[in-house]
């Protein structure tokens, strides 16, 4: 009869044939989808030609700067606006014309300035002053055009050529451009403590105009007609984030730098205490979360318990609040929290009750990735390769989608007060306006600057250029990822292959893998992560197409993005899975990426016990040393900026939010640690591939042994023991 250890019949696929002087990744290979590779760099090569078609035609300049009516950058150095970098309105309730969203021009001169006005005052109030006071003609020229010195020239011929505007408010610059200075006050807005004003032509207008203009333009400049009293909200609460970030970044460093430090410690005592430490994540996140829960229930009968506290009143009650400190002065607050808790507590417990045998198997195989690593510690710092590469990625993509955004000469249209003219919001030369009929037939019209555009075939095409940008950008991205996957994979089963380790673990095992991914298998690395890349594609224009669609009332069409958004994500993961597996086989293997890919379905789906509990519990244990790691950092950091900690007390920076560095540290730290656990990760995986390839491949005997360690060699004995006395 048949031994338990000997070769299993082939449930899925043809049985397989090995090749008994197999010893480890394959060192004589060929190259692998040379076609795919050919495109690959074809496609790398027309994106350094993309990159630099929009550098020639882009302008960064235009995103930068604000441009005035005569398409000149306010605040360029080396023009004579360098100094005035503000862009101001000559009357913005001008710009409160619904059409200004539809032209996306505001129908009033625009100007460079220096700074904003401070204070009321009409044209007709500054020629009253000035005959009593020069200094009052001296303010208000600032805000006029360039050479004009006639402050006796009245306001009719003023309006009328535009050399001066009719009113200025107390304005403060946002997104670099002059804004009124609305402030509420008791629920009422007000600009200067008024809520109405004078306009310059004899009519008293409210301030609530002033926020409907101030809307138009915001919403002209981001694509979004939301309010500027919440958008200056936004920058005020921007401001004391970036504040917070200027006196704490010094301690949220020394944070992330500790968690480095235990990351890296952990990892090393994974070695020697594997079972002990993995014990201790378990019953430390456990404890952890209990403590979450009693807090928070604490807290919550505190409140409760208060005579006249905030015990009854409800987070709808109070609305949306800059200050966080005011939710956790409401028991319903700490009443979600100790739910939300209380729910992750037993999820945990329960997948611990049934999995507890199995989690006996994860450790081993922890274990094991521990000794790997530690005998090849410069796995460790690849991930330093892949950040870099990611971020010449990320940086390439983002200044090519700037230049392809900034593309386009400068469209001029005609501008007139009159509604009724004819000729407005035509397209228009600055250089011959004065010597066409456009002034006769529209007296006061001007050629203004409107914005950025073209009618070339290139700029016909930037919106597909910049999908192409972010394709191949995704393309590059997934690509960066398999190679690292398939480098680490390489190294680790050039471990797990080494009959006497570590004698026979070859010399520069990382080097000579990464070595073989490019030089072999840049063309199955690439195809892998195209498919990805696709799929991807797929998923960012249904998010655009939801986002779109939110204001719809087309019910089922809201549903049918909805559908299609949960499968292409699942997809997405299964593609990843399938993805990872695959570049192991091809680090090993070394065949092309179609049939890697079915080489490690096959494994998988013949081994799909192991790989539905083994190797996620595994998962879930490394998920729980991230979250004890961020979650260790994040208590000691809430201690410390809270004033928590008498030692320390006085170190500790003034802050206007404490959570926004706390925030910093607890999500740098889970970065840091899901770095370091993602080279253990992929040691674990790639160590599980060949377990599964050595229980095929050899029965333990000494014409076929076991490359596993002796470790796991007993749990893999005790296992059949178990299922054979569970059979008879």
């Amino acid at each position: 009869m048949a031994r338990k250890t000997d070769i299993p019949p082939s449930y899925y696929g043809e049985p397989r044939k090995f090749d008994p002087g197999f010893r480890g990744p394959i060192h004589n290979r060929g190259c692998t989808d040379v076609v795919c590779c050919v495109v690959f760099v074809i496609f790398i090569l027309g994106y350094i030609a993309l990159g630099t078609v929009a550098w020639i035609h882009g302008d960064p300049r235009k995103v930068v700067y604000p441009t005035d009516s005569h398409g000149q950058f306010c605040g360029q150095q080396g023009t004579p606006n360098a100094n005035k970098a503000i862009l101001f309105y000559f009357n913005i309730l001008q710009c409160a014309n619904p059409a200004v969203l539809i032209n996306l021009q505001c129908p009033t001169t625009q100007l460079c300035v220096s700074k904003c006005p401070d204070r009321f005052a009409t044209y007709l109030d500054m020629q009253y002053n000035y005959r009593y006071n020069k200094s009052y003609w001296e303010y208000y020229r600032q805000f006029c055009k360039p050479g004009f010195d006639n402050p006796r020239k009245s306001v009719a011929q003023v309006l009328r050529d535009e050399d001066c505007p009719s009113m200025i408010v107390p304005s403060r610059p946002f997104l670099q451009r002059c804004f009124p200075d609305f402030i509420t006050r008791n629920g009422t807005l007000t600009v200067a403590n008024k809520t109405v004003f004078k306009d310059g032509l004899g009519k008293t207008r409210s301030v609530i105009d002033l926020r409907d203009a101030a809307n138009r333009v915001t919403a002209m400049q981001q694509g979004v007609e939301s309010g500027i009293t919440s958008l200056l909200d936004a920058k005020e609460v921007g401001m004391k984030i970036f504040e917070d970030y200027a006196n704490s970044w010094y301690w949220i460093l020394i944070g992330l730098v500790i968690t480095m430090v235990v990351s890296l410690a952990f990892i090393l005592l994974l070695r020697f205490t594997a079972g002990v430490l993995l014990w201790l994540i378990i019953f430390g996140v456990i404890a952890v979360v209990g403590y979450g829960i009693w807090h928070c229930y604490w807290e919550f009968s505190t409140l409760r318990g208060k005579p006249h506290g905030d015990g009854d009143v409800t987070i709808s009650d109070i609305g949306f609040q800059t200050d966080f400190r005011v939710y956790l002065q409401l028991s319903q607050t700490w009443l979600i929290f100790m739910i939300c808790l209380s729910v992750i507590e037993a999820v945990i417990i329960i997948i611990l009750i049934f999995l507890r045998r199995r989690v006996r198997i994860a450790i081993a195989l922890l274990k094991e990735g521990s000794r790997a690593i530690g005998y090849i510690m410069s796995t460790l710092f690849y991930p330093i390769i892949t950040f870099v590469l990611l971020a010449i990625c990320i940086a390439y993509w983002a200044v090519t989608a700037v230049f392809l955004a900034s593309s386009g000469d400068a469209v001029y249209k005609v501008m007139s007060t009159p509604d009724k003219c004819v000729y407005a919001n035509l397209t228009c030369d600055p250089e011959t306006f004065s010597q066409t009929n456009v002034t006769k037939v529209c007296p006061g019209s001007q050629c203004t600057f409107a914005f950025y555009g073209g009618e070339s075939l290139y700029h016909r095409y930037i919106f597909v250029l910049q999908l192409c940008n972010l394709l191949v950008f995704l393309w590059l991205v997934n690509f960066t990822i398999a190679l690292g996957q398939c480098t680490l994979a390489g190294a680790f089963a050039s471990y797990y292959w080494a009959l006497r380790k570590p004698q026979d673990i070859p010399s520069c095992p990382l080097f000579s893998s990464f070595s073989r991914a490019v030089r072999y298998h840049t063309g199955s690395l690439a195809f892998g992560s195209l498919i990805l890349a696709v799929v991807q594609m797929f998923r960012i224009v249904l998010e655009y197409l939801d986002h779109k669609l939110k204001g719809a009332h087309n019910a089922f069409a809201r549903f049918l993005i909805c559908c299609l958004k949960c499968c292409f994500w699942c997809l997405e993961h299964f593609i990843k899975f399938m993805n990872r597996n695959a570049y192991i086989m091809i680090a090993i293997y070394g065949k092309n990426f179609c049939t890697s890919a079915k080489d490690a379905f096959f494994l998988l789906m013949r081994n799909v016990v192991r790989v539905a509990v083994l190797d996620k519990v595994t998962d879930f244990l490394l998920f729980l040393g991230k979250v004890l790691i961020s979650g260790s950092v994040g208590v000691l950091a809430f201690f410390f900026f809270t004033r928590k900690i008498p030692v320390i007390q006085e170190e500790v920076p003034s802050l206007n939010y404490y959570w926004v560095p706390l925030l910093t540290v607890i999500f740098g730290s889970y970065l840091i640690a899901h770095g370091f656990f993602n080279v253990y990760a992929m040691c674990v995986d790639t160590l599980f591939l060949c377990f599964c390839e050595d229980l095929e491949r050899n029965d333990g005997s000494p014409l076929k042994p076991f490359y596993m360690s002796p470790q796991l060699h007993r749990i893999l004995r005790r296992e059949q023991g178990s299922k054979l006395y569970a059979a008879s």
